[in-house]
């Protein structure tokens, strides 16, 4: 209400010709009301607390959207990368600018695109932010043994858990959960190789420069960049 009440706490500005008895009892009101407000806020919050079991649990609804949308950045540029190795050859030389143009947006993959976006959302960018959010309560100091503790469970527990589930949601939606187990011996073991000499200098700076609310944007932004890797090796 600042931009109603001309800032004094008045509607219009019309405070300043109220007498000061007036002003002191309207404040004394107003200070009774925000206590009063406080308390019921709190019943409220209490009362909700013990319906949801003490559950105050929310939906980290700005991580699960930016990482959908690097995971569908990443998976997007990966295939007009894969497009452009396959047409390069037949384009005429030099290649006019609506023939590369045409051979880059042609047979797009959207469900692939939705799949790799809805991984972002459902399960990279919730788990992560709670991942990172739970490390911090356990070693919330910026000391050097610290981050290097979050760089090596990340590496050993984070990891291998997001190769798992992506290859896991990736046959999912393919309908080919039964083939998991060979897509795991053959490609889950060098993708996670290239995974630590990519991901350990990243984690590093991600634990050691980046704020907590803004290392899952970080982390997919970086994930941009082997996602060429990774969508390859999942497409295989």
């Amino acid at each position: 209400m600042g931009s109603l009440s001309g800032g004094n706490g008045s509607l219009w500005g019309m405070g300043f010709f109220h007498s000061q008895e007036w002003n002191f009892e309207r404040r004394r009101r107003r200070n009774s009301g925000k206590k009063e407000g406080k308390s019921s806020s709190n019943a409220s919050k209490s009362s909700h607390a013990d319906v949801n079991g003490g559950s105050d649990y929310r939906f980290p609804l700005k991580q699960a959207m930016t990482a959908s949308s690097l995971a569908l950045t990443g998976d997007t540029l990966a295939q007009l990368r894969d497009r452009w190795l396959k047409n390069k050859d037949t384009l005429p030389n030099p290649p006019h600018p609506m023939d590369m143009i045409g051979a880059l947006l042609s047979k797009h993959d959207w469900l692939r695109s939705i799949r790799m976006a809805s991984y972002g959302f459902l399960l990279y960018g919730p788990g992560t932010y709670a991942w990172y959010s739970y490390l911090d309560r356990c070693m919330p100091k910026q000391i050097v043994e610290n981050i290097l503790m979050k760089v090596v469970l990340n590496q050993i527990v984070l990891g291998p858990a997001v190769i798992a589930v992506i290859f896991a949601w990736n046959n999912l939606w393919l309908g080919k959960l039964s083939d998991l187990p060979n897509k795991y011996q053959k490609d889950a073991l060098p993708t996670l190789l290239f995974g630590f000499r990519f991901w350990i200098p990243v984690s590093v700076l991600n634990f050691w420069v980046i704020p907590l609310q803004a290392r899952v944007a970080f982390m997919s932004m970086a994930s941009i960049f082997w996602n060429f890797w990774l969508s390859a090796t999942m497409s295989k």
